[in-house]
């Protein structure tokens, strides 16, 4: 029985060490080809002309190929979002996992859950029938009568923003609800013996032993918030110019998947470069993630 089960625990010990071998090969294979394809337009175009310019017009008789503009709209756009749905997420777990009555948090974290499975397209569809007509009516009463203002019909910063903060929602309440849960129940009992209220032990004991999960979760927003696409090609406008709040912009994946169908050559380079810029984003994301959570762990 015993050379059974060590037989058994040698397959799966090469099974596991494969899988790792796969995971770093692809984590490899997509670094040097994204290296390899964004490369060339930079070296032809320039680095400094393209990541600080910000004239985006590659099919004009004299192309500029600037992408300031839509690397600061993905900053911008996704930092509105953190800041909007963030909070709403961790409040909203700390009233599943804490305060909401068990049979009603049977109920909504299913409900949660869900969104999180819901499609891009059907979030962007959301955004052109409800955000975009509430957005474009504030535009109206806030531009009236401002010639200067080029209307966007509601397909703007701020609807993008709107549809990122509740697409992130998901990710965030069911990471940062599964770290409160495994607060050890001792740590809330002491703080309950020493006179300190329900919301005091929350905010004060719980959360701050979550901190690393809670962390985690954000990055997790983050990186769904600087990669998404398609919903965010249905609202945001898909115009370079510069971030503000009622300006149709275009974020760096909207920008590859609204040109990549029809491009060529130098053009077709150059949306490979943003994707690298992409692919940076999000690697300095993970580095940050690893950087931070090892500082939690060693505060604890």
């Amino acid at each position: 029985m015993s050379k059974s089960k060590n037989k058994v625990e040698r397959i799966m010990s090469y099974i596991f060490f494969i899988c790792g071998i796969v995971a770093i090969a692809a984590v490899f294979a997509i670094t040097i080809y994204m290296i390899a394809s964004g490369v060339p337009a930079i070296s032809q175009i320039g680095l400094k002309e393209m990541l600080f310019s910000t004239e985006w017009a590659p099919t004009a008789a004299d192309p500029k190929y600037g992408i300031l503009y839509i690397i600061l709209t993905s900053i911008v756009g996704t930092t509105l979002a953190i800041i909007i749905g963030v909070p709403i997420a961790v409040l909203t777990a700390v009233f599943l996992s804490e305060i909401a009555p068990k049979p009603l948090a049977k109920v909504v974290k299913p409900a949660v859950e869900l969104l999180a499975g819901i499609p891009s397209v059907v979030y962007g569809l959301l955004g052109i029938l409800i955000i975009k007509p509430i957005i474009y009516k504030i535009e109206l009463l806030v531009f009236a009568g401002d010639t200067g203002h080029q209307m966007t019909g509601g397909a703007n910063l701020i609807s993008a923003v709107l549809v990122l903060a509740v697409m992130i929602l998901p990710t965030v309440i069911n990471v940062s609800q599964t770290s409160l849960q495994a607060v050890p129940k001792h740590l809330r009992s002491s703080s309950y013996a020493l006179g300190a209220t329900k919301i005091y032990t929350v905010f004060k004991v719980v959360i701050p032993s979550a901190k690393s999960g809670i962390i985690t979760a954000i990055v997790m927003g983050v990186g769904r918030a600087i990669g998404e696409a398609m919903a965010i090609t249905m609202v945001a406008g898909n115009s370079v110019n510069l971030p503000l709040p009622f300006n149709s912009v275009r974020f760096l994946t909207t920008g590859i998947v609204s040109e990549m169908s029809y491009s060529s050559g130098l053009h077709r380079q150059a949306l490979f470069t943003i994707g690298l810029v992409l692919f940076v984003f999000i690697m300095l994301i993970n580095v940050i993630l690893n950087v931070t959570l090892k500082k939690a762990g060693d505060d604890e």
